[in-house]
């Protein structure tokens, strides 16, 4: 038994697909099936039952494979111990983001971070927050930033800061300079396409139903998109704070701060419980500290670093 053997039923366990999982490895399709069935051999159990499409483990090859999982997360943490020494950081980050919340943190985290950490080849994707749970999931990014909580039992959540809501209205009426979550307008709300997060928070903190009045003839896909449609055809919206840098002297005018309560989300860090590289945990965190207002840092976060 090999550490290989151990990565390859890993992948085939990820991708439940022969093909794929040797692409994942790196390696051709004949070589991982026989590497694999080498394994079955002597162990004497037979770990996948390949009748089935998609591929998919037996009983005992499922136990196996936690195992393997486990024995494969602490041969990173002996690496992960080796580069701690060494005090360099290298390898490859694979890191997801929320459409709300990257075009804020994104441009910003690629200057700091690449600059900081030249040895980490960084490779980011914008993906809703469904996604990133089953891509961190699957082991295809090591690092999601979310808006939270969101209470999955298997990942955990380490808040990075706090980003409060304000309200954005177009310049047919005057609005009083603050707002109360019982002052805002059921009618003319323009909102985000179902699917964003950022959709079901302005739908909690606002007291809607999805039956609510709302327009519903475009749910556009992007804060701008929101801002313009307002702009241009009145009604109202909901933006986050870190826009607030994005509007124009005439358009500031128009936003409104919700004092009672404070609409407020929480943005996180998300990793799988079995994650061990908290250095790049740390990296990240640090970086993201360089770019938003240190008022909206977590507490934890401002005095202490991520310990696993």
């Amino acid at each position: 038994m090999t550490l290989q053997q151990l990565e390859y039923i890993i992948a085939l366990n990820r991708y439940r697909n022969f093909v794929r999982a040797a692409e994942a490895c790196h390696i051709a399709q004949p070589t991982l099936s026989a590497m694999i069935q080498k394994l079955e051999d002597e162990l004497g159990v037979k770990l996948f039952d390949r009748s089935k499409h998609p591929v998919a483990p037996t009983e005992i090859g499922v136990r196996i494979i936690r195992q393997a999982e486990n024995a494969l997360s602490e041969t990173l943490r002996i690496k992960e111990m080796i580069q701690t020494e060494s005090e360099t950081l290298n390898g490859t980050l694979q890191l997801g983001i929320i459409p709300t919340v990257a075009p804020y943190i994104v441009p910003e985290f690629i200057r700091y971070f690449s600059s900081d950490y030249p040895n980490i080849v960084l490779n980011i994707s914008e993906m809703r927050t469904e996604a990133a749970i089953r891509q961190l999931r699957n082991g295809n990014i090591d690092i999601a930033i979310l808006s939270t909580p969101l209470n999955e039992s298997d990942l955990l959540e380490i808040p990075l800061y706090y980003e409060r809501f304000m309200a954005y209205f177009s310049s047919e009426k005057p609005v009083q300079e603050s707002l109360s979550v019982e002052d805002l307008p059921v009618k003319h709300l323009w909102i985000l396409q179902e699917g964003h997060c950022f959709r079901n928070q302005l739908f909690n903190f606002c007291q809607l139903s999805t039956h609510s009045e709302y327009h519903k003839i475009y749910e556009a896909g992007s804060i701008t998109t929101l801002i313009n449609i307002v702009d241009k055809n009145g009604g109202w919206t909901i933006i986050p704070e870190l826009h607030l840098p994005f509007l124009n002297e005439a358009q500031r005018k128009k936003v409104r701060e919700i004092e009672a309560p404070p609409a407020v989300r929480e943005i996180s860090i998300l990793i799988r419980q079995d994650y061990i590289r908290e250095r790049i945990l740390n990296a990240v965190a640090d970086t993201i500290k360089k770019i938003v207002p240190l008022r909206m840092i977590d507490k934890r976060l401002k005095n202490f670093s991520i310990r696993l």
